[in-house]
């Protein structure tokens, strides 16, 4: 399930990243555990999606979608893979793009 997780975070990744951007995967340990970040450049995902990013069928921008792009449920599903192995998952803006988080204790 985390290889699940995972493969949706880089999809996401790879859709929203522009042609001549970069994707960066990077992982830290500590003693509170592991931290999964994959940063994308791109267009940064608005303050006000980003509390609602991981809710079930939700789009920040619905308009600019393709229908085949998925049905809002990559990031739901991620969440809950990763809370289900005692874990957190976080989105935060950079200053090219966003990233997220995931860390597993």
């Amino acid at each position: 399930m985390l290889r699940r997780a995972l493969a949706n975070l880089l999809s996401n990744a790879i859709r929203h990243t522009p042609e001549s951007g970069s994707i960066r995967i990077s992982i830290e340990s500590s003693a509170d555990g592991t931290t999964l970040m994959i940063e994308n450049s791109g267009e940064p995902i608005p303050e006000e999606h980003l509390i609602r990013i991981f809710d079930r069928f939700y789009r920040a921008d619905p308009s600019r979608h393709r229908s085949s792009e998925g049905a809002g449920l990559g990031l739901a599903i991620t969440r809950s893979i990763v809370q289900a192995h005692g874990g957190e998952i976080s989105v935060r803006p950079t200053t090219d793009g966003v990233c997220f988080a995931m860390h597993l204790a």
